[in-house]
């Protein structure tokens, strides 16, 4: 495909490459940059009056390359041909927009609801502009689990409602015995309408709702957007400013890798070690309120801006990370655990490729992707880490590798500050009076987290487009169910620790 692009598209960022494709070249375009090593990171449905315009944006690493595909369609009859057959992702964005937006997606093999409950009215798509207030909501559309039949099968349903501090989310299990068939999750319950809530704000005010879009990921999240809005204004900051951020987020990382790991022992019956990696979870937290003035790094960024109020010691920092190794070794010496873990909810190299899976899921399946690396805003000394098995003791050892790797990672950027703390960006002359877009790439502890915006000629957002790596790691976990017993459903589901908000928004 041609990577110029069209004098006519939308104004974009000095990363990326615009292109304007007509509806009936699309799936011929898309096959070209799947060849070509590219992935599909976000599909962005506008609704722009006269007609509804989506955004395909396609990435690749190392180097970063970015580019968008422009496809529009009458608000009339909105329909686009299906790229199910060539991306799983895909065929899941298609049904979300045909949920909210209305737009048909020709030939989908699965066309039915993925977003809208039964009990939402039918033909009413809430982001189109002349959605209006909501009809009465009745259960007008079915949306049923496909059942499986035979002998000795049977059907167990867990949730939505969930014991404990847990989001709704429903699980339906066919099993036999203690087998599972098949497993079928339904998302979607904290469906809160995050990107329209965005619509409006101003362009450098926002971050506060992007840092509350996934709790534990408020620095990811604030950061990927942040640099979405900064790409779209044009702000530039210095590297100092990009280290400091760098750091934030891998804070956030080990003190999520921590709590899971101990999580992942305890669910399995080894508490002793859910108590350790408690107690350092909670001196993080106390690292991350000293660092910023809050405890889970919210605050201190925003477009244009970074300020922390002290860094962390690194000592300190490197004693949390031997005493989870040595918490780990603990539990992996134990017989239980490694017996439990092995070969457990496998999740195989093919199937994460295929599924389009991210961050620590996808590295213990042996794909390696990572967006400090293939989508940097600065030079940094990653380490990837990584496994081949796919199973929950793989997932469990990138975790363990990582907070090591982390920890390297942070004491390097604290050791090598310039001693600034607040970092602003360089002020600019305003942009052209047109819609400016912004795409942010954050490889937060999850996974690669993409925001792209479009900011109006004062400065407010126009739309906000949001994918973390939850959505695309969902569809894994049922996938490494099959052929699993159902008591190490726990386990299996610690080990991935999907987001509900993260995908649902």
């Amino acid at each position: 495909m041609s990577t110029h692009p069209d004098p006519a598209a939308i104004p974009v960022g000095a990363h990326r490459v615009a292109q304007r494709v007509a509806p009936e070249n699309l799936v011929v375009e898309v096959a070209g940059l799947l060849d070509a090593g590219f992935r599909l990171g976000l599909v962005a449905a506008h609704d722009d009056g006269p007609t509804l315009r989506v955004v395909y944006l396609f990435l690749a690493g190392a180097p970063d390359r970015r580019i968008e595909l422009v496809v529009t369609v009458p608000v009339g009859d909105p329909r686009l041909p299906t790229l199910a057959a060539l991306s799983f992702s895909a065929s899941r964005f298609e049904r979300e927009m045909h949920d909210l937006f209305g737009i048909v997606p020709e030939g989908h093999p699965l066309p039915r609801r993925l977003v809208r409950h039964a009990h939402w009215p039918a033909g009413w798509y809430p982001m189109r502009r002349d959605a209006g207030e909501p009809p009465p909501f009745t259960e007008t559309e079915p949306y049923p689990f496909v059942p499986v039949e035979g002998d000795g099968v049977y059907e167990i349903p867990v949730g939505p409602v969930h014991a404990g501090v847990i989001e709704p989310g429903h699980f339906r299990f066919s099993v036999v015995g203690e087998s599972i068939l098949k497993l079928k999750a339904r998302l979607w319950f904290t469906h809160r309408g995050v990107e329209s809530l965005f619509e409006g704000l101003d362009a450098r005010d926002a971050v506060h709702l992007a840092e509350r879009i996934s709790g534990d990921s408020a620095a990811a999240h604030g950061l990927a957007h942040s640099l979405a809005v900064e790409d779209a204004l044009g702000l530039t900051l210095p590297d100092e400013a990009h280290r400091l951020r760098a750091l934030l987020v891998e804070l956030e990382r080990l003190v999520n890798h921590v709590a899971d790991i101990g999580a992942l022992a305890n669910d399995v019956g080894f508490s002793l070690a859910l108590a350790h990696t408690q107690r350092l979870r909670e001196e993080l937290l106390r690292i991350s309120a000293a660092t910023t003035g809050h405890r889970l790094l919210r605050g201190s960024i925003r477009p244009g801006h970074v300020a922390l109020l002290s860094l962390p010691d690194p000592a300190r920092l490197e004693r949390i990370a031997a005493d989870l190794a040595e918490i780990a070794d603990l539990a992996l010496a134990n017989t239980v655990i490694r017996d439990r873990f092995t070969g457990t909810a496998v999740l195989t190299d093919v199937q994460a490729r295929d599924l389009g899976c991210l961050g620590y899921v996808a590295r213990a399946s042996g794909v390696g992707t990572d967006a400090r690396l293939e989508h940097p805003t600065t030079p940094l000394p990653v380490e990837v880490a990584g496994q081949s098995d796919g199973d929950v003791l793989s997932r469990f050892l990138v975790r363990r590798d990582e907070v090591a790797a982390s920890t390297r990672l942070a004491t390097g950027l604290i050791r090598s500050a310039s001693g600034r703390l607040v970092v602003d960006a360089e002020p600019v002359a305003d942009g052209p009076a047109s819609v400016r877009s912004g795409v942010g790439i954050v490889e937060g502890w999850r996974g690669t987290i993409v925001h792209r915006v479009e900011v109006d000629p004062d400065g407010r957002l126009t739309r906000v487009t949001v994918v973390d790596p939850s959505w695309f790691n969902w569809p894994a976990l049922p996938t490494a169910m099959a052929d699993t017993i159902v008591p190490d459903f726990p386990v299996s589901n610690k080990s991935f620790n999907l987001s509900y908000a993260g995908n649902d928004l």
